[in-house]
């Protein structure tokens, strides 16, 4: 049985996914393609995705013309905080010349590639590889259906996509003007990490393309300003780390840069020193026996917070997570040749500790 777009039945303890803007991309193609070649426009569309999974989009406006018609679908991601959630993505599709075969364009709203590193060639709509053969897939589908030629001309736009992308990560990745019409499965799953360290993973491969010597990942945005300053480094250089330090690392052991430098606050630094990969409040915490030996202080045991045993141990505390945090950046590296620095910042962005 399809699934209802945004009427998924799940169990109330459970956050209900969504869909992603391939998904909808495609949707919104089908239900044009209907439109103009079949009889009538389409209330509803189900399409196939990666996996196998059938979902059935509501289409939210069609409108046609003397050879073109144009369907959108309000993109819904479920109970992810996805800053596309609500957003209008709308298909155009026309004929295009014989031989061309399905055309991209990008309408208002979808970025453009400017930088190298990318599944998609500099100049192209920033349309990924994943959307692009759902696409095609739908429109070799309706061009055997309604024996018509393949070849067409397909314009996603998204509606306010241009200030929505001043949200992500796209001016840093070199995707002007727009958004990127992203997925891999087409389903959004609720705070996934995966769409964040992938995200990583692509700003290691545009710094690569580019031919960066020295990158940064930083856990927030205090300590990004400082390391960046510190460092002079372009907004290219800069990783957006957050949380996610071994994501980056065993990304950049595999995908080596000369250097990486890696910023962040006393207490999630002191997690990466003492073994976490993941430094999220949620998914790893300070282990205050460890850090009672380390400073050979029974009473840190007792402490609530890394800042409160900063603020009685000072410098001899954060020198000592600089340097363990290191070590444990170079063990995750696994002999890449990679130099690391760390650089721990309080909240007021002052540089309390380093080590390179």
């Amino acid at each position: 049985m399809p699934i209802v777009f945004g009427m998924e039945k799940t169990d109330p303890q459970k956050l209900r996914r969504g869909w992603t803007t391939g998904a909808c991309a495609t949707a919104a193609v089908k239900a044009a393609l209907d439109a103009l070649w079949g009889q009538g426009a389409p209330a509803r569309v189900t399409i196939t995705l990666p996996r196998g999974e059938t979902p059935d989009f509501l289409i939210y406006d069609l409108i046609t013309g003397d050879n073109w018609a144009e369907a959108a679908v309000v993109k819904d991601a479920g109970d992810d905080p996805d800053v596309t959630h609500g957003a209008v993505i709308r298909a155009r599709v026309a004929p295009a010349k014989p031989g061309q075969g399905v055309f991209f364009v990008a309408g208002d709203g979808v970025g453009t590639v400017t930088k190298p590193g990318l599944p998609i060639p500099v100049g192209q709509p920033a349309i990924n590889p994943v959307p692009r053969q759902m696409i095609k897939g739908v429109v070799h589908e309706a061009a055997a259906t309604y024996v018509q030629s393949a070849d067409v001309i397909v314009t996603i736009s998204v509606e306010d996509g241009a200030a929505l992308a001043e949200k992500t990560w796209n001016p840093r990745l070199g995707i002007k003007g727009g958004l990127s019409i992203l997925g891999t499965t087409g389903i959004v799953r609720p705070f996934s990490c995966s769409a964040w360290i992938a995200s990583i993973h692509r700003g290691i491969d545009v710094a690569r393309a580019e031919g960066l010597t020295h990158v940064a990942g930083c856990t927030g945005a205090t300590s990004e300003k400082v390391v960046q300053g510190l460092f002079d480094l372009s907004d290219g250089a800069m990783l957006d780390m957050g949380d996610f330090a071994g994501g980056m690392l065993k990304y950049l052991a595999r995908n080596p840069i000369d250097r990486v430098t890696i910023g962040g606050g006393i207490g999630k630094l002191t997690k990466l020193a003492q073994g976490a990969r993941d430094l999220h409040s949620g998914r790893s915490q300070v282990d205050f026996d460890v850090l009672a030996d380390w400073l050979e202080d029974p009473e840190v045991d007792n402490m609530n917070t890394a800042l409160q045993v900063f603020e009685k141990h000072g410098e001899v505390m954060s020198s000592m997570v600089a340097e363990k945090a290191r070590e444990q950046a170079i063990q995750i590296l696994r002999g890449a040749p990679i130099s690391v620095d760390i650089v721990v910042i309080d909240r007021k962005g002052e540089i309390i500790a380093q080590a390179q």
